[in-house]
């Protein structure tokens, strides 16, 4: 893993007499390919209390040291000037996001967050539901709006060999208050995976159905901790589809602009699927994403080699903090190549797994 520190601030340095290029604080962050970005995926810590087979190992987890966290005043002090630059949308992710014992107050505090129209940013997060119904009153009331909940299978069984922890009931129960909720859209996302999951993809849309919700599939990446990815393992989009297809008439849901996920109504509506093919149908050309690792390194893809270090401005403190942080977000976004590499013979998988990345 590459780490860009302050100094440099660029995967791929421009003159410095080109730095004007960026951009200047308050003007769109837009990369060399015209992608204008309005996404920060913000991770609050690396560690989960579930250990999925595709992301962590069951144990010899080297946790992220507590002095290089980003504090809340951090993480807000980041996101305003994020949000200056024209980010609209914040999501928290982990690991599990709600393991912070300070997560209403962050909900809370990033919800104050206005853009330069006036308008509140938007607020979601990406949890694994275990906590939900001790946190999510709390939570609507500071200000998240959207939820995101993993759910890769519905036999206990199943999900105690995945998880390698018996927590199915917590997940479940977590979803019903979800359902009970204001939160809209809800999604649950599930990982498709050979000869584990795929015989239950029409059974977990139901179940979404069921919950007011949309469930969206994605393809298995090479996002894991051991780095034991496996293609084979993986089951396309192409092959959801076709097994959607046996269940329901999928018409494809127009406009899906940078969401990462295809979308289509079951039997004409109203109730949708989403498909998430980073592998087999990458959607890079669209991309407008940005990532924040818990410990405060700034990320411009998921498959990112390159990382770019904003704790060492965040703690040197002075009079020019909120212009390192907009100059390094600048150079994170210009340095943002056309597309992830996945399918290329030289692509390298990240040194992180996905807990310490952030989804």
């Amino acid at each position: 893993m590459t780490t860009i520190p302050v100094t440099i601030g660029l995967s791929r340095p421009r003159d410095i007499a080109d730095a004007a290029a960026l951009g200047r604080p308050g003007d769109p962050l837009v990369d060399r390919y015209g992608r204008v970005h309005r996404d920060l995926r913000i991770s609050l810590t690396d560690r989960c209390s579930l250990r999925c087979t595709y992301c962590m190992p069951e144990q010899g987890n080297e946790w992220l040291a507590k002095s290089s966290l980003l504090t809340l005043d951090e993480i807000v002090r980041i996101a305003r000037v994020a949000a200056a630059d024209g980010v609209t949308t914040f999501r928290l992710t982990g690991g599990e996001p709600l393991l912070r014992p300070d997560i209403v107050e962050v909900v809370r505090r990033l919800g104050e967050i206005e853009g330069p129209d006036g308008r509140p940013v938007e607020l979601a997060m990406t949890t694994n539901g275990i906590r939900l119904p001790e946190f999510l009153p709390g939570l609507a009331a500071a200000g998240l709006r959207r939820l995101n909940i993993s759910i890769d299978t519905l036999r206990r069984d199943r999900f105690r060999d995945l998880t390698r922890r018996d927590r199915l009931d917590d997940v479940l129960s977590g979803i019903a208050a979800a359902a009970a909720s204001g939160l809209r859209p809800l999604k649950l996302n599930a990982v498709a995976m050979r000869d584990v999951n795929d015989d239950e993809l029409v059974d977990l849309v139901e179940f979404a159905v069921a919950h007011d919700a949309e469930l969206r599939f994605i393809e298995q990446m090479p996002l894991d901790a051991g780095h034991t990815w496996d293609r084979s393992r993986m089951v396309t989009r192409d092959e959801i589809l076709s097994t959607l297809s046996s269940r329901w008439e999928l018409t494809p849901v127009p406009g899906r602009g940078g969401a990462p996920a295809e979308r289509w109504l079951l039997d004409g509506g109203p109730r949708t699927v989403g498909v998430i093919a980073s592998v087999t149908a990458p959607f890079c050309g669209d991309c407008d994403r940005l990532r924040l690792t818990a410990d405060g390194q700034l990320r411009n893809c998921l498959f990112s080699t390159t990382e770019y270090d904003l704790l060492p401005i965040m703690r040197a403190g002075g009079d020019g903090v909120d212009d390192g942080i907009d100059r390094m977000l600048r150079s994170c976004v210009d340095g943002k190549l056309p597309g992830h590499a996945i399918n290329d013979p030289g692509f390298l998988q990240p040194a992180r797994g996905m807990n310490a990345i952030g989804g």
